[in-house]
């Protein structure tokens, strides 16, 4: 293609959607002097289209945390084939990222802004387990999961949920709808699952490391509530370590795909 075809050939727009273990990453946007996922992604596909790509994600990670689900949008004037991409793509990726899709998507489409709702996945290990090391958090003190799970219903709806927010964040609202949460214990394993509209800094974890105290019975159901409405972050526990946690599932509505047919 000629650069005079180029400058009048309109850009085509994608999603993509991956998979990553973020031990050996700090978090997913791009910084300076540090490997981020972000970077990563963005260097195998200017390579691999020859042309400067910059993806924009579904949002931010901290250092340490997994997605077994992430989703980010790129703008390209190249054609390509969608499979012999994600096959190139897998084979110059490390073997922590891997490409699960690509699909095309309306120009105006945006990875995170058009987000429905996220789920998050934390978990816990209640044995040492040399194979969860970097994978989940090693906890072999005793949980009480029915109280965990009786002040889960303390934080369903929408609520201002600044008392689990990273201090300093620059948000215009703290207000999240969480639609599901839950503990549930699978062997050695504690699973807490969570979904929401939207996500603030470090929330998640905020969360599992209050409710963690809460299964300590070191704060009850009443000061768990009495936290909420304070919107004060140093009333809520510790955050849970990054490492236990996992970005499972982002939600758009289908209108945004190309390929759906109606």
């Amino acid at each position: 293609m000629s650069p005079i075809e180029q400058k009048y050939q309109l850009n085509m727009r994608y999603f993509i959607e991956f998979s990553f273990c973020g031990t050996n990453y700090h978090g997913w946007q791009t910084q300076p002097n540090a490997v981020t996922v972000q970077s990563v992604l963005n260097k195998a596909l200017s390579m691999i289209l020859n042309s400067n790509i910059n993806c924009l994600g579904a949002g931010r990670t901290d250092t340490g945390v997994h997605a077994i689900h992430m989703v980010a949008h790129f703008d390209t004037l190249m054609d390509f084939d969608v499979a012999s991409l994600i096959a190139r793509l897998n084979s110059f990726l490390p073997k922590d990222i891997a490409i699960n899709s690509l699909r095309s998507v309306k120009t105006e489409a945006h990875a995170r802004f058009d987000a429905l709702n996220r789920t998050y996945i934390y978990r816990i290990s209640t044995v040492k387990n040399v194979f969860e090391i970097d994978k989940s958090f090693y906890f072999p003190q005793l949980l009480d999961l029915n109280l965990m799970n009786q002040a889960c219903e303390a934080i369903i709806g929408k609520k201002d949920f600044k008392c689990f927010s990273k201090t300093g964040s620059d948000v215009k609202s703290y207000f999240c709808e969480i639609t599901y949460a839950k503990w549930i214990k699978k062997g050695n394993l504690i699973e807490f699952k969570i979904t929401s509209n939207r996500f603030l800094r470090n929330m998640v974890r905020a969360i599992v490391g209050t409710l963690v105290d809460i299964g300590l019975k070191k704060t009850s159901l009443t000061q768990f509530k009495k936290i909420i409405k304070s919107k004060d972050r140093t009333k809520a526990g510790a955050s849970a370590p990054a490492k236990g946690l996992y970005l499972t599932s982002i939600k758009y509505p289908i209108s945004i795909y190309n390929d759906v047919k109606y």
